[in-house]
């Protein structure tokens, strides 16, 4: 009989859908992802004005404090954008956090280039902060610790890191995380257009390429037989949510499920989870329910025009430089458990190989096996590792389901 922590981390893992964001979804799916006749004669700049006013007010509101508010600063447009609109408030001597990774595989590890521009444009007090593999690996363990469940997601030792340095500064911090969400930024979403409004399975298909990490077969293949399930629930739990009235559009239904399950279930609690570890309190102005209920009536055209963030970008232009608008887009880069090698892909092969993984028993050997002999060779859609995905899952069990330290 297999233990259910074990069920319920597998889950997590393999984007089940959690209670959580179950219980979320039905909360706030009744919110429209439609448009609102008072906003049909809207110009294209008519809602980039709306957008940066509602933006302008949630970075205000997320300064009230009894201590100083400092500012995480990738570089990419959204947390460059907060930067500029809380200097615009009037914020000086602002403290700014940017870090960044070796580069592995010819992926680099920092985008200081860019957070560099901000930090000069504003007058930042910046703060950069290098993290080499004898500080990173041995934090991994600590990361792992800090999570509530598994989180396959590279960038959560990247933010727990970021967290202890940004925490011996302030105590608050504001974030450009959810804009990808809920201006649609992620690649997926330009390709939903051309899916027909009305039909919810072209709609999955096309959402289902681009995001699922595997499909059903794939899932079946790297399991054991006794994990197997008769049903593709990811799929079946995608198509009722698309299903659900008040979404106008495909591109729409995939904003909607993105904003109200992933979001919630994924990006935000590996943030949280992080961040607290460390004492430090994150607020996110773009999760500001007055500009999420605005973004979702947006026509979806505006939002994924320009590569993705169209109105944002549009937007930004009146407060940030062009050069961290008109940029390829990035992503936390955390190389090393992308590009599995040395002590990391050790890490990941004594975790697989250890007793309590094979008495658990979750994986099929020959899988594993497979994985094993060429760790890089295939990412997913995502841009993840699956190697790192399954060897992750591993580690969490043994340090909260077995005790290992």
């Amino acid at each position: 009989m297999q233990s259910t922590p074990g069920v319920a981390a597998m889950a997590s893992a393999f984007r089940i859908p959690s209670a959580v964001s179950i219980i979320t979804t039905h909360a706030t799916s009744s919110s429209p992802f439609s448009r609102r006749d008072e906003r049909s004669k809207w110009s294209a700049r008519d809602w980039e004005d709306a957008v940066l006013d509602a933006l302008r007010t949630a970075v205000k509101r997320r300064l009230v404090a009894d201590v100083p508010v400092g500012c995480l600063l990738s570089g990419g447009v959204d947390s460059s954008l907060i930067v500029g609109l809380l200097a615009e408030a009037g914020q000086t001597g602002l403290s700014t956090f940017s870090i960044g990774f070796e580069s592995v595989g010819g992926v680099k590890g920092d985008e200081f280039i860019y957070s560099d521009i901000v930090a000069k444009r504003f007058a930042t007090d910046h703060h950069q902060i290098r993290i080499d593999t004898a500080r990173m690996l041995p934090a991994l363990t600590d990361t792992i610790g800090a999570m509530s469940e598994p989180m396959v997601s590279h960038d959560c030792v990247a933010f727990y890191l970021l967290s202890q340095e940004v925490s011996k500064h302030v105590k608050v911090v504001q974030s450009g995380q959810g804009a990808d969400e809920i201006f649609a930024g992620y690649h997926w979403y330009p390709p939903m257009a051309s899916a027909a409004d009305d039909d919810v399975d072209a709609a999955l298909g096309r959402y289902r390429t681009a995001f699922f990490d595997r499909d059903h077969a794939g899932l079946d293949e790297l399991l054991a037989p006794a994990w197997h399930l008769d049903a593709d629930v990811a799929g079946e739990f995608v198509r009722d949510h698309f299903a659900h009235p008040g979404a106008a559009t495909a591109t729409d239904r995939a904003l909607r499920l993105d904003t109200t399950v992933m979001l919630v279930d994924d990006p935000v609690k590996r943030v949280d989870n992080m961040t607290m570890a460390w004492g430090l309190e994150g607020r996110v102005p773009f999760l500001d329910h007055e500009l999420v209920e605005l973004a979702a009536t947006c026509p979806p055209e505006l939002k994924t025009a320009y590569d993705g963030k169209g109105v944002l970008k549009e937007a930004a232009r009146k407060v940030i430089p062009h050069e961290v608008i008109d940029r390829p887009k990035g992503y936390f880069p955390v190389p090393a458990l992308k590009h599995l090698q040395g002590p990391y892909l050790d890490l990941v092969k004594d975790a697989l190989q250890s007793s309590a993984a094979r008495d658990r028993g979750l994986f099929a050997p020959a899988a594993v096996d497979r994985m094993l002999a060429d760790p890089n060779g295939n990412l997913t859609p995502l841009r993840g590792n699956p190697l790192w995905q399954i060897g992750l899952l591993e580690l969490w069990l043994a340090r909260h389901v077995d005790g290992v330290k």
